[in-house]
């Protein structure tokens, strides 16, 4: 089994990475995952993680690829502050054009952070669910942010990881069509169920997509995407 047949997924435990995590298993023959505790306000998605690779493991018979997981700290990213994702921010639009909830650096520490450790266990491939076509207003989700990160990382460690993003430039009815191809309607249903994407951290109600509190920007992507894609 040669690096590139061997992946790491960046596994938060959302419905992206929950459809990458699907996506790297039918596609490759060894499976690893990585979360990250950055002091997040929504830290109940590393809660989800064990519950969802659980459940995958079970369809198509995706148990026999799936490795280890991984969990690193990066609280430096909490000390810097001034987003609302780490803290009780208002959510909203700011004077540069880029939301609130807008972490910087924070997939750039998590890809460098990912590659470290694919490097060290000799995986070939990063999966990560960064998104150009309905993201937040990431510039650090642009496939343009990612290809210059990808060469840095190589340059500077004498090594060919590559940096595989298959949600790149769909939506997310499209993400849920994806999920719906790759395991069904079980990967649907434990999807919806077992993930978590509200930035709230809001798991008291259930809605039709899953739970959140059906009001900040990663709940109104999901409804949404959901029901462009259930209607279909």
């Amino acid at each position: 089994m040669s690096e590139q047949d061997k992946a790491l997924i960046l596994f938060s435990g959302g419905q992206d990475s929950t459809a990458c995590l699907a996506y790297a298993l039918d596609k490759f023959d060894h499976v690893e995952t990585l979360g990250f505790d950055y002091g997040q306000t929504h830290k109940i998605e590393l809660a989800c993680r064990a519950a969802l690779r659980a459940e995958i493991s079970k369809l198509n018979g995706w148990g026999a690829k799936l490795g280890d997981d991984h969990t690193l700290s990066l609280p430096a990213l909490a000390e810097i502050g001034g987003t609302a994702l780490i803290g009780d921010g208002e959510i909203k639009m700011m004077e540069n054009n880029l939301p609130s909830t807008f972490v910087p650096g924070r997939n750039l520490l998590f890809l460098t952070y990912g590659a470290a450790l694919a490097y060290r266990r000799g995986l070939g491939v990063l999966v990560g669910g960064m998104c150009e076509t309905d993201y937040s207003g990431y510039p650090d989700c642009r496939r343009d942010t990612l290809d210059a990160l990808e060469t840095a990382l190589n340059k500077g460690m004498e090594s060919n990881i590559s940096i595989d993003t298959p949600l790149m430039h769909i939506d997310k009815a499209a993400t849920w069509e994806l999920a719906q191809q790759l395991g069904g309607d079980a990967l649907v249903a434990l999807t919806i169920e077992h993930s978590h994407t509200c930035y709230r951290g809001d798991r008291d109600t259930r809605h039709a997509w899953g739970y959140g509190c059906n009001d900040c920007p990663a709940c109104q992507l999901r409804a949404a995407g959901f029901e462009k894609w259930n209607s279909q």
